[in-house]
């Protein structure tokens, strides 16, 4: 990413790292993200309680809109008084993130701040029940600004998280035409938790744990791998991804603009979010204009409070969703249940509502375009791995198309699959063909047992251990999530496996058995 002209003197520096190498020090070039942190700002502004309080004129006092800037010394001082146990070092890529915060932006990170007083909150209470560290919680504020609508346009990273599709899966999100809870700021925060707890499992050290979170674990091991298996953040530093590198920095200048915004003269900005709500599950198909119509509600505010329904349509016909509304609210809803419910059905519970609005869409893989849609019906035997062979698709798109989480299909189900139109017919062929020649076709032998192979099920159990074996397409995570009771950790250590991302097809895995 493009460098801000400011950074341009910074683009050297020396840390010297903590007690346990003293004497070292590391140079650091300044390949962080400043751009990223001024786009998820600017997101801010188009948020429904934002827009309110901008409109309502409760803006920063205008004599306050010159940020402070203070020594090096009193930065790092203070950075050494927050409470954490996540190190918090202090440089001069910190402190240009710190004045991003503090002095170019500080008008829209005062609406980060009117944010947190409504998310923090429940943050901490997941983090505290899953027994992570509470000032993890910075981290919602470099991936989002606190903002769960937002979405990364090259990625598709999706809500106050940023969770990517397969990894919202991974940890049990629904995302579809219709719903996606990457956008749901509770169930969101559960994920995330989930997420970093095992990838602490794997690391043992929260600094590694907030880069993984970044860049994935995978290319955290590969620069542990390439650093000689060093595990200090600053020893892997130019190992990782650019990104990555300004992450930390970024974490760390959250951390400091959030706990002194007050030295700074940063006013949260006052927005009118209703600090009391409370849920209820709806069990029949809804419309979020069908509430706001008949209860008088802004239709805004309530997508502000129900992000994850995409078109505004809670389809709780298919499974029980949670409509979130003001306490104030929730007796009237309950009053006037089945008026809304009645309220113009035709127009909100259409088809043509029901169907997601492509052109809404928060991400739509690019190789979708012009290309022919065909159907597949899952046969005996078959599985991810082989479907995308055949059809030389991403294992990958075939989830993503298809809504599926960890692989799973079952005999009879209908798969939608993309393929180039010049190459449509020989594709259709395939849901004809036998299972020995849609093998050989990707040049694949077929022994004569195959099927009987296939049909056995890739869990052993054998004395105080089942043995799994590895099928196309698995990754240590689905695997773990198969069986109760055990760590990703368990399962790596168990095996001497150092490197998650390198497991093998056929590779057999001993997993302990629940005691």
């Amino acid at each position: 990413m493009r460098l801000n002209a400011i950074l341009v003197t910074f683009l050297f520096t020396v840390l010297s790292v903590n007690a346990a190498a003293v004497n070292d020090t590391i140079i650091i070039r300044s390949d962080n993200n400043i751009d990223r942190i001024t786009n998820d700002l600017d997101s801010l502004i188009s948020t429904w309680y934002v827009k309110l309080a901008i409109k309502n004129n409760l803006e920063v006092n205008e004599n306050d809109s010159i940020g402070l800037i203070y020594p090096d010394s009193v930065y790092s001082s203070r950075l050494s008084k927050i409470n954490s146990i996540i190190s918090l070092p202090f440089n001069n890529i910190i402190r240009n993130h710190i004045h991003v915060y503090t002095v170019r932006q500080r008008e829209k990170f005062c609406a980060v701040l009117g944010l947190k007083d409504y998310y923090f909150p429940m943050i901490e209470d997941v983090f505290d029940a899953y027994g992570l560290p509470a000032e993890l919680k910075y981290m919602a504020v470099i991936e989002s600004a606190l903002n769960p609508n937002v979405t990364n346009r090259r990625s598709g990273a999706t809500g106050m998280w940023q969770f990517m599709y397969s990894t919202g899966r991974m940890y049990g999100l629904t995302i579809n035409s219709i719903v996606d809870e990457r956008k749901d700021p509770l169930k969101a925060t559960h994920a995330a938790a989930k997420y970093l707890k095992d990838l602490y499992s794997i690391y043992n050290d929260w600094v590694l744990v907030i880069a993984a979170y970044n860049c994935g674990p995978g290319n955290v091991n590969k620069a542990i791998k390439r650093s000689g298996n060093k595990k200090d953040y600053w020893d892997i530093y130019y190992r990782l991804p650019r990104e990555t590198r300004g992450y930390i920095p970024q974490y760390i200048a959250a951390a400091y603009a959030v706990t002194y915004s007050a030295e700074h003269n940063l006013k949260p900005l006052q927005l009118n979010i209703p600090v009391a709500t409370d849920t209820i599950m709806v069990n029949k198909d809804i419309h979020l204009s069908q509430i706001s119509e008949v209860m008088r509600i802004p239709l805004g505010e309530l997508r502000a409070l129900n992000p994850q329904y995409k078109t505004g349509l809670i389809p709780g016909s298919s499974k029980p969703y949670a409509l979130t509304l003001p306490m104030n609210h929730l007796g009237d809803f309950i009053d006037l249940n089945d008026t809304i419910r009645n309220y113009k059905p035709d127009v909100y519970l259409s088809r043509a509502t029901v169907i997601a609005d492509p052109t809404r869409s928060s991400y739509l893989p690019a190789e979708v375009k012009g290309k022919t849609k065909l159907f597949y019906t899952v046969q005996d035997g078959d599985n991810m791995g082989f479907i995308s062979a055949w059809y030389r698709v991403g294992l990958s798109d075939l989830r993503y198309w298809n809504n599926i989480n960890r692989n799973s299909i079952r005999v009879g189900q209908r798969l939608v699959i993309y393929v180039e139109p010049s190459k449509s017919v020989y594709y259709s062929n395939i849901s004809t063909m036998s299972f020995d020649d849609k093998q050989a076709m990707v040049g694949k032998t077929v022994p004569a047992n195959t099927q009987t192979m296939l049909a056995k099920a890739p869990v052993e159990s054998e004395g105080e251990f089942d043995t799994y074996t590895v099928q196309p397409g698995d990754t240590i995570w689905d695997i773990v999530k198969m069986f109760d009771n055990v760590t990703t950790s368990q399962v790596l250590t168990l095996n001497s496996i150092s490197d998650p991302g390198k497991i093998k097809v056929g590779q057999k895995l001993k997993i302990r058995k629940k005691s």
